[in-house]
């Protein structure tokens, strides 16, 4: 295996659990309530053809909105593998 999940919280800076993340796109905030190991499917790998899990971390975001309870209302999840930037160039870390 190429790296470990460790390698992909550290490397991809990613939030923890309670950090609050704005959306570039939207400008709206959300706040992190999971986050987990996971395996990614990728390419086959060219010299078996077999398929590849890679490691993984999935982070769940609630939308934070004045009155509302956390975990009630809209919630999104996804998974950051160490080859994407998809964290990088859809949220910023708003505290710590």
């Amino acid at each position: 295996m190429p790296y470990t999940h460790n390698e992909v919280v550290a490397k991809k800076k990613l939030p923890n659990v309670g950090q609050i993340v704005r959306s570039k796109k939207h400008g709206t905030l959300w706040r992190v309530m999971e986050k987990r190991e996971v395996w990614q499917h990728s390419a086959d790998d060219p010299s078996t053809g077999q398929p590849q899990l890679l490691p993984a971390i999935y982070l769940a975001y609630w939308r934070v909105r004045k009155g509302v309870l956390p975990g009630v209302g809209h919630m999104l999840g996804y998974a950051y593998t160490l080859h994407d930037n998809t964290f990088e160039a859809n949220w910023e870390i708003m505290e710590g």
